[in-house]
């Protein structure tokens, strides 16, 4: 097992019931067949794969209540499409990152990963502050382009060129880079 990397999907499970959640729907539809491709690719290799979601407000639900929850929004074919495995961790956060007010860092550490796959929505908020802070915890990060999906193109555009520029993190499609060119060889 390579026990130096994790993929982290935020946000996935998501019922998309907001403004701008038809936008975000469409832009994640689009590109939901490359992150379950790059999935299946890690966990070929043994990476851990986690979950790290919002709870919408529902603080005393579990995973598979949140899941099921999400499934009754219009956000149910990304939900189906990326439901999590048995084998999948599963964080439930109350904000922005992934790493605020979670567990998430706690695990990482206990599964001694080094480096990080970041994908999901929104990439202009959740990825973004996720990956800021995974970048404050000296991670290293891989951001590929077309795992990640905002509600306005140009909106995740800036945000991967933040991503790129500030926390140095690779941002290469995961359809043009093999796995083991990025950090996981």
């Amino acid at each position: 097992m390579n026990n130096k990397t994790a993929l982290i999907i935020t946000d996935m499970v998501n019922k998309m019931d907001f403004d701008g959640g038809d936008d975000l729907l469409r832009h994640s539809l689009s590109m939901v067949d490359n992150l379950i491709s790059l999935k299946k690719k890690v966990k070929e290799k043994g990476v851990p794969v986690i979950y790290v979601n919002d709870n919408f407000g529902l603080w005393q639900d579990n995973a598979s209540e949140l899941i099921k929850e999400c499934k009754k929004g219009r956000g149910e074919p990304v939900v189906d499409a990326v439901m999590p495995e048995e084998d999948d961790y599963f964080i439930i956060k109350p904000k922005h990152s992934g790493f605020y007010g979670t567990q998430l860092d706690i695990l990482l550490k206990h599964l001694k990963v080094e480096n990080l796959i970041l994908t999901g929505v929104a990439g202009d908020i959740c990825v973004l502050f996720t990956a800021n802070d995974a970048y404050m915890r000296e991670y290293n990060l891989w951001v590929p382009k077309d795992c990640v999906a905002s509600e306005k193109i140009e909106d995740n555009d800036n945000a991967l060129q933040i991503i790129q520029r500030s926390l140095f993190a690779n941002t290469r499609e995961s359809t043009n880079t093999s796995i083991d060119e990025t950090f996981l060889s």
